[in-house]
């Protein structure tokens, strides 16, 4: 299967920013060998091992660094499958009232009363 623009330019775009910050993956991820199309069968291919059908993000940018750092990865078959790859949602004020709650209630609890002062007497007050 042909993966989707989406998905390309998402994985495409990781590399090439992992590759200006690191000059010795931009030294594999230059190899002539290895291209963008067989580096999203390679990631199909190990999806399907898995046998699970949901990834995070940095598991399937994990795995297209491995494809082009790891010689013995020669040229993978293509898989049927489908890919849906989406942007990540944006918090929105209801999604973000439970945090600020749960931050403040934790806030509360980290304030202790001060210790009232002892009357108490030593030997080295007199």
């Amino acid at each position: 299967m042909k993966a989707s623009e989406n998905f390309k330019s998402a994985i495409e775009n990781y590399l090439n920013q992992t590759a200006l910050a690191d000059a010795v993956f931009a030294k594999d991820f230059s190899k002539q060998s290895k291209n963008l199309e067989s580096c999203c069968n390679y990631i199909f291919g190990e999806v399907k091992k898995t046998g699970l059908c949901a990834f995070d993000n940095q598991e399937i940018f994990d795995m297209a660094v491995k494809y082009y750092t790891d010689d013995s990865i020669g040229q993978p078959q293509p898989v049927n499958c489908r890919v849906v790859a989406k942007e990540p949602a944006v918090a929105d004020l209801f999604t973000s009232a439970p945090e600020a709650v749960q931050k403040t209630a934790v806030s509360k609890t980290e304030v202790t009363a001060p210790k009232p002062e002892s009357k108490t007497l030593t030997l080295f007050d007199l």
